[in-house]
Protein backbone atom coordinates (compact mmCIF):
# COMPACT_ATOMS: atom_id res chain seq x y z
CA UNK A 1 0.00 0.00 0.00
CA UNK A 2 2.76 2.57 0.88
CA UNK A 3 5.02 1.31 -2.43
CA UNK A 4 1.62 2.33 -4.31
CA UNK A 5 0.92 5.93 -2.62
CA UNK A 6 4.52 6.75 -3.67
CA UNK A 7 3.91 5.91 -6.78
CA UNK A 8 0.80 7.94 -6.87
CA UNK A 9 2.40 10.80 -5.00
CA UNK A 10 5.15 11.10 -7.63
CA UNK A 11 2.56 11.03 -10.55
CA UNK A 12 0.81 13.73 -8.50
CA UNK A 13 4.10 16.34 -9.26
CA UNK A 14 4.56 16.80 -6.17
CA UNK A 15 8.19 15.45 -5.75
CA UNK A 16 9.64 17.89 -8.16
CA UNK A 17 8.88 19.99 -4.87
CA UNK A 18 12.35 19.04 -3.24
CA UNK A 19 13.30 22.27 -2.30
CA UNK A 20 12.19 23.28 1.00
CA UNK A 21 11.45 27.25 0.81
CA UNK A 22 8.50 28.32 3.35
CA UNK A 23 9.25 32.25 2.40
CA UNK A 24 7.90 30.94 -1.02
CA UNK A 25 3.92 31.50 -0.82
CA UNK A 26 3.74 29.21 -3.59
CA UNK A 27 5.49 26.31 -1.62
CA UNK A 28 3.34 26.86 1.52
CA UNK A 29 0.14 26.83 -0.51
CA UNK A 30 1.72 23.05 -2.14
CA UNK A 31 2.84 21.59 0.96
CA UNK A 32 -0.61 22.59 2.89
CA UNK A 33 -2.48 21.35 -0.65
CA UNK A 34 -0.49 17.77 0.22
CA UNK A 35 -1.70 17.78 3.41
CA UNK A 36 -5.23 18.12 2.68
CA UNK A 37 -4.47 15.10 -0.22
CA UNK A 38 -2.90 12.77 2.81
CA UNK A 39 -6.36 13.13 4.16
CA UNK A 40 -8.64 11.59 1.83
CA UNK A 41 -5.65 8.88 1.25
CA UNK A 42 -5.67 8.39 5.23
CA UNK A 43 -8.93 7.90 4.86
CA UNK A 44 -8.32 5.61 1.40
CA UNK A 45 -6.18 3.49 3.52
CA UNK A 46 -8.65 2.84 6.39
CA UNK A 47 -11.41 1.58 4.01
CA UNK A 48 -8.89 -0.82 2.59
CA UNK A 49 -7.03 -1.64 5.61
CA UNK A 50 -9.82 -1.83 8.41
CA UNK A 51 -7.20 0.65 10.64
CA UNK A 52 -4.79 2.89 10.53
CA UNK A 53 -1.11 2.46 12.36
CA UNK A 54 -0.31 5.68 14.98
CA UNK A 55 3.55 5.55 12.86
CA UNK A 56 2.18 5.91 9.38
CA UNK A 57 4.04 7.81 6.99
CA UNK A 58 2.71 8.49 3.60
CA UNK A 59 4.08 10.46 1.29
CA UNK A 60 1.88 13.33 1.49
CA UNK A 61 2.65 14.18 4.78
CA UNK A 62 6.31 12.51 5.20
CA UNK A 63 7.86 13.84 2.17
CA UNK A 64 7.09 17.25 3.48
CA UNK A 65 8.83 16.23 7.33
CA UNK A 66 5.72 16.27 8.78
CA UNK A 67 4.23 13.40 10.90
CA UNK A 68 0.22 12.20 11.62
CA UNK A 69 -0.19 12.86 15.18
CA UNK A 70 -4.08 12.29 15.39
CA UNK A 71 -7.14 11.79 13.31
CA UNK A 72 -10.73 12.21 14.13
CA UNK A 73 -13.42 9.92 12.54
CA UNK A 74 -17.15 10.77 12.31
CA UNK A 75 -19.42 9.71 14.80
CA UNK A 76 -22.62 10.70 13.47
CA UNK A 77 -23.64 6.69 12.74
CA UNK A 78 -24.12 6.60 9.60
CA UNK A 79 -20.47 5.33 8.07
CA UNK A 80 -17.45 5.13 9.92
CA UNK A 81 -14.54 7.14 8.32
CA UNK A 82 -11.82 9.74 8.96
CA UNK A 83 -12.39 13.09 7.71
CA UNK A 84 -9.63 15.07 9.51
CA UNK A 85 -5.90 14.85 10.29
CA UNK A 86 -3.41 16.51 12.24
CA UNK A 87 0.12 17.04 11.54
CA UNK A 88 3.03 17.51 13.38
CA UNK A 89 6.12 19.75 11.31
CA UNK A 90 9.41 18.05 12.36
CA UNK A 91 11.68 21.04 12.43
CA UNK A 92 9.19 24.00 13.77
CA UNK A 93 10.69 27.33 14.44
CA UNK A 94 8.30 29.35 16.97
CA UNK A 95 8.06 32.65 16.26
CA UNK A 96 8.07 32.07 12.28
CA UNK A 97 4.54 32.65 11.12
CA UNK A 98 5.54 31.10 7.80
CA UNK A 99 6.14 27.98 9.51
CA UNK A 100 3.18 25.94 10.96
CA UNK A 101 4.29 23.67 13.97
CA UNK A 102 1.06 21.69 13.62
CA UNK A 103 -1.76 21.58 10.36
CA UNK A 104 -5.13 20.51 11.25
CA UNK A 105 -6.60 19.53 7.59
CA UNK A 106 -9.91 18.42 6.87
CA UNK A 107 -10.99 16.34 3.03
CA UNK A 108 -13.36 17.12 1.14
CA UNK A 109 -16.38 14.87 -0.26
CA UNK A 110 -15.80 11.31 -1.06
CA UNK A 111 -18.47 9.45 -3.04
CA UNK A 112 -16.96 6.23 -4.20
CA UNK A 113 -17.67 4.53 -0.86
CA UNK A 114 -20.82 3.67 1.23
CA UNK A 115 -18.64 4.40 4.57
CA UNK A 116 -18.42 7.99 3.00
CA UNK A 117 -20.83 8.89 0.70
CA UNK A 118 -23.97 9.12 3.03
CA UNK A 119 -22.32 10.74 5.54
CA UNK A 120 -20.89 13.44 3.04
CA UNK A 121 -23.99 14.00 1.48
CA UNK A 122 -25.40 14.91 4.65
CA UNK A 123 -22.86 17.30 5.56
CA UNK A 124 -22.33 19.04 2.68
CA UNK A 125 -26.36 19.58 2.56
CA UNK A 126 -25.92 21.25 6.16
CA UNK A 127 -23.26 23.35 4.72
CA UNK A 128 -25.94 24.17 2.33
CA UNK A 129 -28.63 24.94 4.45
CA UNK A 130 -26.10 26.71 7.11
CA UNK A 131 -26.37 23.98 9.40
CA UNK A 132 -22.97 22.79 9.31
CA UNK A 133 -22.27 23.76 13.14
CA UNK A 134 -25.17 20.97 14.01
CA UNK A 135 -23.34 18.17 12.33
CA UNK A 136 -22.06 16.24 15.13
CA UNK A 137 -18.35 15.61 13.22
CA UNK A 138 -18.02 19.50 13.16
CA UNK A 139 -18.82 19.91 16.33
CA UNK A 140 -16.35 16.94 17.67
CA UNK A 141 -13.63 19.25 15.61
CA UNK A 142 -14.41 22.42 16.50
CA UNK A 143 -13.80 21.00 20.14
CA UNK A 144 -10.57 19.54 19.22
CA UNK A 145 -9.59 22.86 17.42
CA UNK A 146 -10.24 24.85 20.55
CA UNK A 147 -8.32 22.26 22.48
CA UNK A 148 -5.14 22.32 20.44
CA UNK A 149 -5.45 25.98 20.23
CA UNK A 150 -5.04 26.54 23.64
CA UNK A 151 -2.58 24.23 24.35
CA UNK A 152 -0.39 26.07 21.49
CA UNK A 153 -1.30 29.07 23.08
CA UNK A 154 2.46 29.63 23.87
CA UNK A 155 3.56 30.42 20.95
CA UNK A 156 3.64 27.12 18.82
CA UNK A 157 1.60 27.80 15.70
CA UNK A 158 -1.75 26.00 14.47
CA UNK A 159 -2.81 25.96 10.80
CA UNK A 160 -6.08 24.95 9.52
CA UNK A 161 -6.74 23.52 6.03
CA UNK A 162 -9.32 22.02 4.19
CA UNK A 163 -10.95 21.43 0.62
CA UNK A 164 -14.50 21.79 -1.03
CA UNK A 165 -16.60 20.44 1.98
CA UNK A 166 -13.54 19.96 4.03
CA UNK A 167 -12.77 23.87 3.72
CA UNK A 168 -16.07 24.67 5.16
CA UNK A 169 -15.62 22.93 8.14
CA UNK A 170 -12.48 24.83 8.60
CA UNK A 171 -13.71 28.14 7.36
CA UNK A 172 -16.41 28.19 10.05
CA UNK A 173 -13.66 26.73 12.77
CA UNK A 174 -11.39 29.66 11.61
CA UNK A 175 -14.44 31.96 12.13
CA UNK A 176 -15.62 30.78 15.64
CA UNK A 177 -11.33 30.85 16.26
CA UNK A 178 -11.05 34.18 14.96
CA UNK A 179 -14.01 35.85 17.39
CA UNK A 180 -12.49 34.08 20.50
CA UNK A 181 -9.57 36.38 19.43
CA UNK A 182 -7.33 33.55 18.03
CA UNK A 183 -6.02 34.65 14.14
CA UNK A 184 -5.51 30.97 12.75
CA UNK A 185 -3.50 31.02 9.03
CA UNK A 186 -6.07 29.26 7.15
CA UNK A 187 -5.91 27.46 4.06
CA UNK A 188 -9.15 26.67 2.31
CA UNK A 189 -9.33 25.41 -2.11
CA UNK A 190 -12.17 25.89 -3.71
CA UNK A 191 -14.63 26.84 -0.57
CA UNK A 192 -18.24 26.66 -1.25
CA UNK A 193 -19.77 29.73 -1.95
CA UNK A 194 -23.61 29.38 -1.96
CA UNK A 195 -25.49 31.89 -4.45
CA UNK A 196 -26.81 31.95 -7.84
CA UNK A 197 -24.56 31.50 -10.63
CA UNK A 198 -25.29 34.68 -12.25
CA UNK A 199 -22.07 34.83 -14.53
CA UNK A 200 -22.70 31.98 -16.13
CA UNK A 201 -26.51 32.48 -16.47
CA UNK A 202 -26.26 36.05 -17.87
CA UNK A 203 -23.38 37.53 -19.89
CA UNK A 204 -24.41 40.75 -20.59
CA UNK A 205 -21.37 42.84 -17.94
CA UNK A 206 -24.59 45.82 -17.83
CA UNK A 207 -27.44 43.70 -16.79
CA UNK A 208 -25.29 41.38 -14.66
CA UNK A 209 -24.25 44.83 -12.76
CA UNK A 210 -27.82 46.18 -12.03
CA UNK A 211 -28.94 42.42 -10.96
CA UNK A 212 -26.05 43.10 -8.21
CA UNK A 213 -26.78 46.19 -7.48
CA UNK A 214 -30.21 45.68 -6.65
CA UNK A 215 -29.44 42.18 -4.82
CA UNK A 216 -27.64 44.33 -2.80
CA UNK A 217 -30.12 46.64 -1.63
CA UNK A 218 -32.34 43.73 -0.97
CA UNK A 219 -30.04 42.49 1.03
CA UNK A 220 -28.85 45.44 2.73
CA UNK A 221 -32.65 46.76 3.66
CA UNK A 222 -33.85 42.94 4.91
CA UNK A 223 -30.84 42.80 6.89
CA UNK A 224 -31.26 46.10 8.48
CA UNK A 225 -34.62 45.19 9.23
CA UNK A 226 -33.75 42.21 11.00
CA UNK A 227 -31.61 44.26 13.48
CA UNK A 228 -34.23 46.50 14.35
CA UNK A 229 -36.31 43.29 14.69
CA UNK A 230 -33.49 42.11 16.77
CA UNK A 231 -33.37 45.44 19.31
CA UNK A 232 -37.02 44.98 20.08
CA UNK A 233 -37.27 41.32 21.15
CA UNK A 234 -33.57 42.18 23.26
CA UNK A 235 -35.67 44.95 24.76
CA UNK A 236 -38.97 43.41 25.40
CA UNK A 237 -37.03 40.50 26.82
CA UNK A 238 -34.82 43.04 28.76
CA UNK A 239 -38.04 44.42 30.19
CA UNK A 240 -39.18 41.13 31.67
CA UNK A 241 -36.08 40.60 33.58
CA UNK A 242 -32.69 41.61 33.93
CA UNK A 243 -29.44 39.45 35.15
CA UNK A 244 -26.82 41.48 36.07
CA UNK A 245 -24.52 38.33 35.53
CA UNK A 246 -25.80 38.29 31.56
CA UNK A 247 -24.27 41.66 31.36
CA UNK A 248 -20.70 40.95 29.58
CA UNK A 249 -22.89 38.82 27.46
CA UNK A 250 -24.98 41.73 26.08
CA UNK A 251 -21.66 43.55 25.51
CA UNK A 252 -20.42 40.81 23.24
CA UNK A 253 -23.90 40.74 21.40
CA UNK A 254 -23.64 44.73 20.70
CA UNK A 255 -20.60 43.96 18.55
CA UNK A 256 -21.11 43.28 15.04
CA UNK A 257 -19.84 39.44 14.57
CA UNK A 258 -19.21 39.96 11.02
CA UNK A 259 -16.87 42.80 11.72
CA UNK A 260 -15.45 40.94 14.51
CA UNK A 261 -13.79 39.02 11.50
CA UNK A 262 -12.04 41.63 9.59
CA UNK A 263 -8.63 40.85 11.29
CA UNK A 264 -8.24 37.44 10.29
CA UNK A 265 -7.34 37.05 6.51
CA UNK A 266 -7.86 33.51 5.63
CA UNK A 267 -6.45 31.97 1.94
CA UNK A 268 -9.06 31.34 -0.29
CA UNK A 269 -8.01 29.42 -3.61
CA UNK A 270 -10.85 29.59 -6.19
CA UNK A 271 -11.10 28.91 -9.90
CA UNK A 272 -13.51 30.76 -12.00
CA UNK A 273 -14.90 27.60 -13.55
CA UNK A 274 -15.78 25.72 -10.58
CA UNK A 275 -19.07 26.79 -9.49
CA UNK A 276 -19.00 25.38 -5.93
CA UNK A 277 -16.29 28.28 -5.40
CA UNK A 278 -16.24 31.15 -8.00
CA UNK A 279 -18.87 33.22 -5.89
CA UNK A 280 -16.27 34.18 -3.81
CA UNK A 281 -14.46 36.11 -6.99
CA UNK A 282 -17.89 38.47 -7.28
CA UNK A 283 -18.30 38.84 -4.27
CA UNK A 284 -14.95 40.26 -3.13
CA UNK A 285 -14.37 42.52 -6.63
CA UNK A 286 -18.38 43.44 -6.44
CA UNK A 287 -17.87 45.02 -2.91
CA UNK A 288 -14.56 47.23 -4.54
CA UNK A 289 -17.36 48.42 -7.24
CA UNK A 290 -19.51 49.14 -5.23
CA UNK A 291 -17.33 51.72 -3.38
CA UNK A 292 -16.06 53.44 -6.34
CA UNK A 293 -19.32 54.54 -7.38
CA UNK A 294 -20.42 55.80 -4.34
CA UNK A 295 -22.87 53.43 -2.71
CA UNK A 296 -20.47 51.60 -0.51
CA UNK A 297 -22.05 51.87 2.42
CA UNK A 298 -25.13 49.62 1.03
CA UNK A 299 -22.80 46.82 -0.95
CA UNK A 300 -20.80 46.99 2.82
CA UNK A 301 -24.37 45.96 4.55
CA UNK A 302 -24.71 43.52 1.45
CA UNK A 303 -21.67 41.66 1.72
CA UNK A 304 -22.35 40.34 5.69
CA UNK A 305 -26.36 38.84 4.78
CA UNK A 306 -27.67 35.97 2.99
CA UNK A 307 -30.82 36.02 1.19
CA UNK A 308 -31.87 32.80 2.29
CA UNK A 309 -31.27 33.84 5.81
CA UNK A 310 -32.94 36.37 5.54
CA UNK A 311 -36.07 34.55 5.14
CA UNK A 312 -38.92 34.55 7.26
CA UNK A 313 -39.07 30.90 7.74
CA UNK A 314 -34.98 30.87 8.07
CA UNK A 315 -35.09 32.75 11.70
CA UNK A 316 -36.55 30.25 14.20
CA UNK A 317 -34.18 29.26 15.52
CA UNK A 318 -32.66 27.57 18.90
CA UNK A 319 -32.67 30.38 21.69
CA UNK A 320 -29.02 28.38 22.49
CA UNK A 321 -26.48 31.30 22.64
CA UNK A 322 -24.24 29.10 20.60
CA UNK A 323 -26.71 28.29 18.02
CA UNK A 324 -27.12 32.05 17.60
CA UNK A 325 -23.61 32.89 17.22
CA UNK A 326 -23.30 30.15 14.63
CA UNK A 327 -26.65 31.50 12.53
CA UNK A 328 -24.94 34.90 13.42
CA UNK A 329 -23.61 35.35 9.91
CA UNK A 330 -24.23 33.00 6.61
CA UNK A 331 -21.42 30.20 6.61
CA UNK A 332 -19.79 31.55 3.30
CA UNK A 333 -19.70 35.20 4.44
CA UNK A 334 -16.40 36.59 5.59
CA UNK A 335 -15.07 40.10 5.56
CA UNK A 336 -11.18 39.65 4.76
CA UNK A 337 -9.07 37.29 2.87
CA UNK A 338 -6.08 36.69 1.03
CA UNK A 339 -8.35 35.44 -2.70
CA UNK A 340 -5.86 33.61 -5.01
CA UNK A 341 -7.74 33.48 -8.67
CA UNK A 342 -6.63 30.05 -10.53
CA UNK A 343 -7.52 29.90 -14.33
CA UNK A 344 -6.38 26.44 -15.14
CA UNK A 345 -7.92 23.45 -15.93
CA UNK A 346 -9.68 20.63 -13.79
CA UNK A 347 -11.61 23.67 -11.83
CA UNK A 348 -12.01 21.72 -8.65
CA UNK A 349 -9.61 19.87 -8.32
CA UNK A 350 -6.68 20.01 -5.63
CA UNK A 351 -4.39 19.20 -7.14
CA UNK A 352 -4.33 22.13 -9.47
CA UNK A 353 -3.08 24.42 -6.22
CA UNK A 354 0.18 22.75 -6.08
CA UNK A 355 1.08 22.88 -10.33
CA UNK A 356 4.03 25.41 -10.62
CA UNK A 357 2.98 26.44 -13.97
CA UNK A 358 -0.72 27.58 -12.73
CA UNK A 359 -2.25 30.88 -13.91
CA UNK A 360 -2.83 32.59 -10.96
CA UNK A 361 -3.06 35.98 -8.98
CA UNK A 362 -3.39 36.99 -5.75
CA UNK A 363 -5.10 39.78 -4.04
CA UNK A 364 -6.03 40.67 -0.28
CA UNK A 365 -9.54 42.01 0.81
CA UNK A 366 -10.82 43.75 3.53
CA UNK A 367 -14.26 44.70 2.86
CA UNK A 368 -14.55 47.29 5.78
CA UNK A 369 -11.77 49.15 3.54
CA UNK A 370 -10.33 48.63 0.92
CA UNK A 371 -8.65 46.31 -1.51
CA UNK A 372 -4.97 46.11 -1.36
Amino acid sequence: MVASEWKIFCESGLKDLSTVNWNDPQYRRSVVASLVRGVYRLENYRHQNGHVPQDLALPWWDFFDFQLKEWLEDNDGIGKSIFCAKYEYKYPCPGDLDIPQYVIAFRGTILESKDTMFRDIKVNTQCLLNKLHKNSSFQNAIQYVKKNTVDLSRGASLWLAGHSMGSAMALLAGKKMARMGHFLTTYLFNPPFFSVPIDKIIKTEKVKFWIHITNSVLKAGAGMLAVIGRHHRQHDHEAQAHDPFDQHDHEAQAHDPFDQLSNWFPHLFVNPDDLICEGYINYFEYRMKMEVIGIGKIEGHATKQSLMKLLPKGSVYSDSKVEAEAEAVALHLIPSAFLTINRGQDPHALQQWWNPSHDSETKKYNTTTRIE
